[in-house]
């Protein structure tokens, strides 16, 4: 299996089905609780990142063609070892592309601009793969910890990032 196909059925598994949680911001075409239309999020794919989107129909070809064009080719997954592809991919889909960069940045030691140059690529691919992912993991945990949605959301971001630190060992 490559490393799309790896990354793609882990975070279609965290993301699951059809959700219109209205206390969701990304359910909403407006990105805020309220604001625009609540359409939705299915396989990861939201109402706030895709507002003309109906996502109610949306299909898994769909969303696997949407992964791998928004998200892990901007992440250049196939230049990545796969612990740090997985939790990049992961990442980018749950908090966006940003985000899952500076995470990684951080947890390098690099300065964390969420630009994922030739530097960067290099400076990832040369250090332990799998302490980088667990260290880009933890921040992630630590990030989510802080944000306002904590109480409603946070064991569900903590079961999904305590599997996906089960997952990269395999």
């Amino acid at each position: 299996m490559d490393n799309f196909a790896k990354c793609f059925a882990f975070t279609l598994g965290a993301e699951g089905g059809y959700t219109d949680n209205s206390a969701d911001p990304g359910n909403w075409t407006g990105g805020a609780v309220g604001h625009g239309e609540l359409r939705g999020t299915k396989f990861g794919i939201s109402a706030a990142a895709y507002p003309d989107l109906d996502i109610s129909k949306l299909s898994e070809t769909d969303a696997q063609a949407i992964y791998r064009r928004d998200f892990y080719a901007p992440l250049h997954g196939d230049e990545l070892v796969l612990p740090v592809a997985m939790v990049a991919f992961d990442a980018a889909v749950n908090a966006g592309l940003r985000r899952s960069v500076c995470w990684l940045q951080q947890a390098a030691g690099l300065v964390a601009d969420g630009v994922l140059g030739p530097k960067t690529l290099s400076a990832f691919n040369k250090t332990d793969a799998l302490a980088l992912a667990r260290e880009a993991l933890a921040r992630r945990i630590d990030f989510y910890s802080r944000l306002p949605g904590w109480g409603n959301f946070g064991l569900g971001w903590t079961r999904r990032v305590i599997a996906l630190a089960g997952e990269i060992l395999h």
